[in-house]
């Protein structure tokens, strides 16, 4: 069923208020979560010598953007949260950006490398092919693109409070594809679980160099 414009509003304001509503209580929870694979898999592949210009895209309150800072590159966040943007900046002095994800706005082929870690599932799958365009646009040629999202059965629908959209790694790969992306790895975490364990998709690609 096609979403309206009336059902894409309703999504984004109650998914933004519910991360606006328990900011405190999601920065305190994911303060320490161990990222550092995710993180690892971004970096290998810029092959532009370093320091890299990095969006960490639903940057949430900032705690990525400390880890690549404090790894000597430029980070840059984005997020939709009020609350988060705030957080963000506060805590890491680094250029946030506040932007709806149905509405962004972003500049052309300013990154080496976007941080989407756990955040792109939020997107509707209608709007998930643009989005995904917008992305490939503001990454350099030769750019790349990390995300991880919670794997399924293709589903989509509200969870907990939030809007979310649960791909398998063949229609997650078709999207990517359609975008113009290349793959390069994709792996599933927490690492050292069996499969069914590891609910987490994480995946890694390029933008061509044209």
């Amino acid at each position: 069923m096609k979403l309206t414009s009336h059902d894409l509003k309703q999504i984004s304001t109650g998914t933004l208020q519910h991360y606006n509503a328990n900011a405190d209580d999601f920065r305190e929870g994911t303060r320490d979560h161990d990222v550092t694979q995710n993180i690892a898999a971004l970096l290998r592949h810029i092959e532009v010598a370093p320091p890299f210009t990095i969006l960490d895209f639903g940057c949430g309150p900032g705690r990525d953007l400390k880890t690549f800072t404090a790894m000597g590159h430029c980070a840059v966040g984005l997020d939709g949260a009020e609350r988060f943007v705030a957080m963000a900046r506060e805590d890491t002095g680094c250029e946030v950006l506040q932007q709806d994800f149905l509405h962004l706005d972003l500049p052309d082929a300013r990154f080496d490398g976007i941080f989407a870690n756990a955040v792109l599932f939020h997107l509707p799958s209608q709007n998930l092919p643009r989005v995904l365009g917008q992305l490939h646009a503001t990454l350099k040629p030769g750019g790349v693109l990390f995300s991880s999202n919670p794997r399924g059965a293709n589903q989509e629908g509200w969870h907990d409070g939030r809007y979310g959209t649960f791909h398998d790694i063949e229609a997650w790969r078709r999207y990517m594809t359609h975008a113009g992306f290349v793959e390069l790895e994709h792996y599933y975490r927490p690492d050292g679980l069996p499969l069914a364990q590891r609910p987490w998709l994480a995946s890694v690609w390029r933008k061509p160099v044209i």
